[in-house]
């Protein structure tokens, strides 16, 4: 199933659940990740009925190979499967061009300007966080016309700063960055709270409009969670706006 929002500007914002598709466990079921050892055939068959389910033609989706890093490709048009760059965000000025970012457990940031008819996606895992993916993705967009004060963000289903337990060396190393990701789990060990790391850089960035999913990938079994299952599916979260490509 697929959580879409919809505004009167006409920017689109949708995030998946692991329900709905033809991938056998430990993928079950709409797995939409290429890269998790599923069957291809598989994918393609999720990611259609995705697309299909969104109002959408699979190929006006752009995908990226995603490495936890802070590059941003500016995109017209989907590529070809074997020209995937690897970066963690993607921006395009083109309407009706969808730009999807997978996750099991990271931030997905979902940013549009319907204004300028901008619209941006990044994976803010915890690294991607810290290197700056999305302030760099925010400067993308600004530099093609966006202003950040226009900008609607959401981001979807990730672990929360109560489940995403890491070393205290680690926790300090993150909050020296980003000061608002540091947290305790719920039993009391040190932890990261990667979208109150994203939100505070978005605040930073200019950005005013933000929409936080409250699910929690670890808690939900209705969401992959690489923490949790290790071998297991991809979530998309997907941006767009209105118009024809």
């Amino acid at each position: 199933m697929i959580k879409q929002q919809r505004y009167a500007s006409g920017a689109h914002f949708a995030f998946t659940d692991r329900w709905g598709g033809v991938s056998a466990a430990p993928y079950d079921q709409l797995n939409l990740g290429g890269a998790v050892g599923d069957d291809p055939a598989a994918v393609r068959e999720n990611r259609a009925r995705a697309a299909r389910e969104l109002g959408l033609a699979p190929e006006s989706v752009v995908w990226m190979n995603q490495v936890h890093g802070k590059d941003v490709a500016v995109v017209d048009g989907p590529w070809c499967d074997g020209d995937i760059p690897c970066v963690d965000a993607v921006v395009t000025t083109r309407r009706g061009l969808a730009l999807a970012v997978l996750t099991a457990d990271c931030a997905p940031v979902l940013l549009a300007d319907p204004v300028a008819g901008i619209t941006g996606a990044a994976h803010a895992g915890r690294p991607g966080m810290v290197a700056g993916v999305v302030p760099e993705t925010v400067r993308a967009m600004t530099e093609r016309g966006a202003r950040a004060d226009r900008i609607v963000a959401h981001t979807g289903p990730s672990v929360c700063g109560r489940c995403y337990e890491v070393p205290a060396a680690m926790r300090d190393e993150v909050a020296a960055v980003v000061p608002e990701a540091w947290a305790t789990t719920s039993w009391g060990t040190p932890a990261v709270d990667v979208t109150a790391g994203v939100a505070a850089q978005l605040a930073a960035a200019g950005v005013p409009v933000r929409e936080d999913s409250h699910i929690c990938t670890m808690e939900s079994a209705d969401h992959f969670s690489y923490r949790r299952d290790r071998t297991t599916g991809r979530l998309a979260s997907y941006v767009w706006l209105d118009g024809a490509l």
